[in-house]
């Protein structure tokens, strides 16, 4: 980003990081938010920020906002008409089954009364276009037949269940295309037969061959310690997947030198299967381009020789000679290497994949009954939410007029160096001192807390589809410090499980905590709102992983102050 250099609004020597970095948010909006027809706001890197903050994405969701409110006076009179109409008890009963499923996916009609107003109509528009079906605000009966299904089986819940929800890009919203796959004759994600939840079919597939020849269950398989490893291997922003089959134990499937490895790479149409013999592997010994992979081999490491053995005495002829054993060569002396490698950054994705196999093969859910594992409980909870937070998001996006997802993605990017100090601040200071920094933030970025929480809310559906850790943890701190606090939720989870910092279990503690006071204090659920035990089952995590009793969550960091300016009348 080019900042200016000249002029009123030029730098000064003593200017600090952070009052420049708002200066630039404050400029680049008035920039944004003032450019006329004749000359359009570039959408490149000197807008970036400007972009976001001046409006473009909160202001077209006001807008859009504003014209729902519109809608909804005009058709007040024939939604009163609808509710007293003539219909049966069985159709009442079942358009209540379609309201509850609606609210269930995230595509909200209120409290279901069983009459299809205006509003229900709207939320079947949504889940029709979401779905990819003509919009028309009109259910067909496989329609219905698909959205009523999938509620039906997440009310059931179940390993199949839990496992689309944890590991489906697009969280529970993840059941609705499951079970579209399913009715078309798909095989989907479910459990059974040769698949395992978690895992694409392709790999499912070897996993259940490798476990026949090894003589162990795949379930058992799955879970064994680096034989399935996760990563971007082609760099396509999917998860890629490499199974060891030395983690098996078994000769049929390793040699004294090597062992067989399979490595799945994306690609648009599936997963491509590449075949390699290779031991002690990790997916960096592998470079990737789309479908085909090649083994990147290690310098060789010197071997210092051994000296040669003595000239044999060559015998008197006649005399018979037994040959000697020869002594075994001397083994190489080890070569150590001190410069410690790189530490990888942990991908969201991949390890709400792993954290699906686990909770496929332990039949369901931790729950506070059965909590022994914490770190997967915790984990359950951070992959539900973030599906959560993808569908959110994506929904806000779709109202966002004259921006393509390519462009809302780009703009979102510039809320990483906004906010990179604030995000730094997560592994040095408490929560409370941090959402305080951000209240200051969001006061001086000219922007509206309102407004920011719409646009952080789109990027945070950025962050997860993009397994970008340090936008989403930017995006949680805007919506924390613009007054949501169960969105601190988040930042606990990534402080906990390692998604952006090192894992420190204390500082996890002190945002989950924040996110479960405000909860109590009466703040809105944002992730599950229909499950009340989630809280509980968190707060339970907290104190397992703090070796403390549970107890009462602190009181939340109170919101952003908001003053009227109307002034009062005079009392006489």
């Amino acid at each position: 980003m080019r900042v200016c250099t000249t002029g009123p609004f030029a730098p000064s020597p003593t200017t600090t990081p952070k009052r420049l970095g708002r200066a630039i948010l404050v400029l680049s909006a008035l920039a944004f938010g003032m450019a006329s027809p004749a000359a359009p706001a570039r959408a490149d890197g000197d807008a970036l920020i400007g972009g976001i903050l001046g409006g473009m994405i909160g202001g077209a969701i006001a807008a859009e906002a504003n014209k729902s409110k519109s809608r909804t006076t005009k058709t007040r009179s024939t939604k009163s008409v609808s509710r007293t109409s003539g219909i049966s008890s069985a159709e009442r009963e079942a358009n209540r089954d379609v309201q509850t499923a609606l609210n269930t996916f995230g595509f909200p009609v209120g409290t279901p009364d069983g009459a299809l107003g205006p509003k229900s109509r709207a939320a079947i528009g949504q889940y029709q276009g979401f779905m990819g079906y003509p919009p028309t605000g009109q259910l067909t009966e496989i329609e219905r037949m698909i959205l009523v299904g999938a509620m039906q089986k997440s009310l059931i819940g179940g390993t199949a269940v839990a496992a689309v929800v944890a590991s489906h890009p697009q969280g529970m919203r993840g059941l609705l295309l499951n079970e579209r796959d399913m009715m078309a004759g798909g095989t989907a994600q479910m459990v059974g037969g040769t698949a395992l939840a978690g895992l694409p079919p392709e790999v499912s597939a070897v996993v259940f061959e490798i476990a026949q020849n090894a003589g162990i269950q795949p379930q058992q398989l799955a879970q064994k310690a680096g034989f399935v490893q996760l990563a971007d291997m082609n760099a396509d922003g999917r998860t890629d997947y490499l199974l060891d089959t030395s983690a098996t134990g078994s000769a049929f499937w390793c040699n004294a030198q090597s062992c067989a490895v399979r490595v799945f790479v994306s690609t648009p149409d599936g997963y491509r299967r590449n075949d390699f013999q290779a031991f002690n592997v990790t997916p960096a010994m592998f470079s990737c381009v789309a479908a085909s992979c090649v083994k990147t081999d290690a310098p060789a490491t010197a071997v210092v020789a051994a000296p040669e053995p003595p000239a044999a005495v060559q015998p008197d002829q006649g005399t018979m000679m037994v040959a000697a054993p020869a002594e075994p060569a001397q083994p190489a002396l080890p070569v150590f290497s001190l410069t410690a490698p790189a530490v990888a950054a942990r991908s969201a994705a991949a390890h709400c994949a792993n954290v699906a196999m686990v909770t496929s093969s332990a039949g369901g859910f931790v729950t506070e009954a059965n909590l022994t594992d914490p770190m997967q409980a915790l984990g359950e909870q951070f992959c539900m939410a973030r599906g959560y937070a993808i569908n959110d998001g994506q929904d806000l996006a779709a109202k966002v007029v004259g921006a393509t997802p390519a462009q809302i993605e780009a703009q979102c990017l510039g809320l990483v160096p906004a906010l990179a100090a604030q995000v730094a601040a997560i592994g040095q200071q408490s929560a409370a001192q941090v959402v305080t920094a951000t209240q200051g933030f969001i006061a001086d970025s000219g922007q509206t807390p309102a407004q920011l929480a719409d646009m952080a809310r789109i990027c945070l559906s950025v962050a997860y589809r993009t397994d970008n850790a340090d936008l989403a943890l930017g995006s949680a701190l805007l919506l924390t410090g613009a007054g949501h606090a169960p969105y601190g939720e988040l930042i606990g989870e990534h402080v906990a499980l390692g998604f952006g910092f090192a894992a420190d279990t204390t500082r996890a503690a002190d945002w989950l905590h924040l996110a479960l006071g405000a909860q109590k204090a009466g703040a809105q659920p944002v992730f599950a709102p229909a499950q009340p035990e989630r809280a509980r089952l968190i707060e339970k995590v907290v104190a397992a992983m703090t070796g403390a009793a549970a107890g009462p969550a602190p009181e939340p960091v109170s919101a952003l102050p908001s003053f009227s300016l109307t002034q009062p009348q005079t009392q006489p």
